[in-house]
């Protein structure tokens, strides 16, 4: 395999995450699906046990990221989301050419094979900048992925204030938006993303920048919610309009202030590792021990997070040969939690199959009401479910930005796993669905809020809980594999349970359209049962990996095993 060189080594990574940003909102456009799959289903004809099938795809094609997951360790990030933007096009083009009726109808598969290859893009952009960016701030994984996922959660306000705004309410525009304007934002972004040098250790004002950008994020968010909310009762003009979305472009672009400030104000502080001399050198000289920080030694070093693309089997066969010479060759250990895995090795850990499982029925269960939200507020009398999309939304988002920021500080203080959040809001998620089982008038607005924040932090805490269990080096397959459990359980919960459910209430209705709460109640009822299972799970796992995080905590910070040889 041929080396590929690391560029970026002496960029800010700060101007990669302001860049991410964009990307993530990209990385969102699956969140859409609700505000168009009313139109597919009238347009086209379908069934709901067919639209919940297409909402499947949705989640399958936004989830499977195991190809991205294994070239982030073999390409440059832009090539990944150079992909995704080739697929963006494709996907959410044919669906143009099919909603707008330019083409004629197209077999179901191929539209399910079109919504696949459409999401799919989702994957490569994340992985690209999650990747990425857990990398140039491997101090700071809990915070680097509240931020990022919090981004893609507040995603879909942000597309229902364009859709309601600017796009006039219309599916097709939608779907075209998608297919051109989401392809643009991810070129002019992929100069932007690389992988830097990261810090040896955490400069003063590395703790404000990170506030900065998340208090910016939190406005962006309420300032979404309210033009979103304020459109939907009063009727704007277009200019007002357009002056609504330019400040929250403005909003968007609120992470470049902290490169611009480094730039025009720079610190006189060196807490970077010098990046490597030339580009023919993919390998760094040793830095000295007393600049390196525990996280960044043997597995995880400044070395090896610089350059992610380096084949290992040269490193292998020295080893071998040296054994050879001394005349033993010693059996290569395995890895131990908090060191680097690959995918095989974490097969077969039991905290990796737990972990697996806690995400499954948890996200399983949120993406069905997700991929049914239209259909639920109709039923219940809810005609306009924008709103619904929107507070789901936010909601997301406050989950996702902070059980980031609280998971990291009780990690580092109290060395708590955040799988204890997991537990909790699986606990919550519960109580959540027996509230959109009551169905009691003005509940649908305080259960979809409540969902919408276990979602988010169920979400955004797997990506830190992966990446300190199993390390960063091979981060981008074994976080995209524990994806997975987002389309299997929409598969499961949503199309085989949900789906047949309505269809069947449907019918007693004699009518395609289900209305009143039994069209979902033993869908509801049957989610919190696997909610509950999720929280028994999640308990066992924070008592087994317990250990583990006094072991990488114990100083307060990220420390990493010693090694040694069994």
């Amino acid at each position: 395999m041929p080396r590929i060189v690391v560029k970026g080594g002496s960029r800010p990574p700060w101007v990669g995450l302001a860049a991410a940003v964009w990307v993530e909102l990209s990385a969102g456009n699956a969140y859409n699906f609700p505000l168009y799959s009313s139109t597919l289903k009238s347009v086209l004809g379908f069934s709901q046990q067919q639209v919940t099938l297409l909402g499947v795809a949705n989640d399958f094609g936004e989830n499977v990221g195991l190809l991205p997951g294994i070239a982030c360790n073999i390409f440059p990030p832009w090539t990944i989301l150079f992909m995704g933007v080739v697929l963006c096009f494709f996907g959410y083009g044919l669906l143009w050419l099919v909603v707008s009726q330019t083409i004629e109808t197209l077999p179901f598969w191929l539209l399910f094979l079109a919504l696949v290859v459409a999401t799919n893009s989702n994957a490569w952009f994340s992985t690209a900048v999650i990747v990425t960016n857990m990398r140039n701030f491997p101090l700071s994984r809990g915070t680097v992925a509240g931020i990022l996922k919090g981004y893609v959660g507040i995603s879909a306000a942000v597309y229902t204030v364009l859709y309601s705004m600017v796009l006039n309410r219309s599916a097709t525009r939608l779907l075209l938006f998608m297919a051109l304007g989401l392809p643009v934002i991810c070129l002019l972004m992929m100069y932007f993303i690389w992988v830097c040098t990261p810090a040896s250790g955490e400069d003063s004002s590395v703790h404000g920048y990170f506030v900065f950008t998340q208090t910016a994020s939190v406005l962006l968010a309420i300032y979404v919610s309210v033009i979103s909310i304020t459109s939907d009762l009063v009727s704007l003009s277009d200019a007002v309009s357009y002056i609504l979305i330019a400040i929250m472009v403005v909003f968007l672009m609120s992470p470049l202030v902290i490169p611009i400030k480094m730039t025009l104000f720079p610190s006189n502080s060196k807490t970077t590792i010098p990046p490597a001399g030339s580009s023919d050198n993919l390998v760094q000289e040793e830095v000295d021990s007393t600049q390196t920080d525990p996280l960044l030694t043997p597995s995880s070093s400044a070395i090896n997070l610089g350059n992610f693309y380096e084949n290992e089997k040269e490193n292998d066969d020295v080893q071998m040969l040296l054994a050879m010479a001394e005349g033993a060759v010693k059996k290569k250990r395995r890895p131990r939690r908090g060191e680097d895995f690959k995918l095989r090795e974490a097969f077969i850990k039991a905290d990796f199959w737990l972990l697996w499982f806690v995400y499954f029925l948890g996200i399983g269960a949120g993406v069905t009401v997700l991929n049914n939200l239209a259909q639920i507020g109709t039923a219940l009398g809810v005609d306009d479910t924008t709103i619904l999309l929107c507070l789901f939304s936010f909601c997301n988002f406050a989950g996702r930005l902070g059980s980031g920021a609280v998971s990291e500080h009780f990690v580092r203080s109290k060395t708590i796993p955040r799988t204890v959040w997991m537990a909790c809001t699986q606990v919550l998620m519960v109580f959540t669905f027996l509230l959109f089982a009551s169905a009691l008038h003005g509940t649908l607005y305080a259960a979809t809020a409540l969902l919408g924040v276990c979602y988010g932090i169920i979400f955004s805490l797997l990506v830190p809980t992966a990446s300190e269990l199993f390390g960063l080096k091979h981060f981008g397959i074994i976080y995209n594999f524990m994806l997975l459990g987002n389309p299997l359980g929409a598969l499961l919960f949503s199309n085989q349970l949900a789906g047949n459910v309505y269809d069947a209430e449907a019918a007693k209705q004699g009518s395609l359209t289900c209305l009143g709460a039994e069209c979902f109640r033993l869908t509801f009822l049957i989610l919190a049962g696997v909610c509950g299972l999720g929280s028994i799970l999640s308990i066992i796992l924070t008592v087994r990996i317990r250990p583990v995080y006094q072991m990488l905590y114990s100083g307060g910070s990220f420390q990493m095993p010693q090694a040694s040889d069994n």
